[in-house]
C-alpha cells in the first residue's frame, strides 16, 4: 500500500515518458513490499502525486540539468534495509531511463527517501489503518496478516535499534 510523492521538474521529460516512469516507480515499490504489481487490488491502494517544483537550485543558483526528488511512503515493517536499498537503486535508474540520454546520466541529480509510517499512523478511508488489515486486503488471509504485521513490525523495530 504505498504512498509516492514524486517531484519532477516541468519539461524534465515527456509525457509518455513521466506517465511510463510513474508506473515504473510504483511497481518497483509494490515488488519491494512484496506484492504483485499486476495484481488489481494492490494497484488500487498504491497512489503517487506528481509535485511540480517552480525552481531548483542547486548551491543558490538555477540547477543546470533537471534534479528529481522521491518519497515513498509506507507503513512500518514493509520494508527492510535490503528492501529500501533496492528501491532507492531501481527508482534512481529508472529516473535517468526516462531522461533517455537528453541529460547526462548523474544518479546525484536524483535523490529518493524512503519513509516508514510509524505503525497506529497510517490513515485512510477515514480511519488509522495497522498492518495487519492492510495485509489482510492485500493478501486475502486475514489469520496470516496478523502475524505477518507483528513479524515485519518486530524486525523493523529491531533493526532500527541496531542502526545509531
Amino acid at each position: 500500500m504505498p504512498m509516492l510523492d514524486v517531484h519532477i521538474p516541468e519539461g524534465a521529460l515527456s509525457q509518455e515518458a513521466e506517465a511510463a516512469l510513474m508506473n515504473r516507480i510504483t511497481e518497483i515499490l509494490i515488488r519491494h513490499e512484496g506484492f504483485d504489481p499486476a495484481d488489481p487490488v494492490t494497484r488500487s491502494v498504491s497512489w503517487a502525486f506528481l509535485h511540480r517544483p517552480a525552481a531548483v537550485y542547486v548551491g543558490g543558483a538555477p540547477a543546470s540539468a533537471p534534479r528529481y526528488k522521491v518519497v515513498p511512503s509506507v507503513p512500518e515493517g514493509q520494508l527492510d534495509a535490503e528492501a529500501r536499498a533496492g528501491v532507492v537503486a531501481e527508482i534512481t535508474e529508472a529516473i535517468l531511463d526516462a531522461e533517455n540520454g537528453a541529460w547526462p546520466r548523474d544518479p546525484g541529480r536524483v535523490w529518493v527517501f524512503p519513509t516508514e509510517i510509524p505503525e497506529g499512523h497510517w490513515g485512510g478511508n477515514g480511519q488509522i489503518r495497522p498492518l495487519a488489515s492492510i495485509l489482510a486486503r492485500l493478501t486475502g488471509d486475514e489469520d496470516r496478516a496478523g502475524a505477518l504485521a507483528a513479524e515485519r513490525i518486530t524486525a523493523s523495530r529491531a533493526e532500527h535499534a541496531r542502526c545509531p
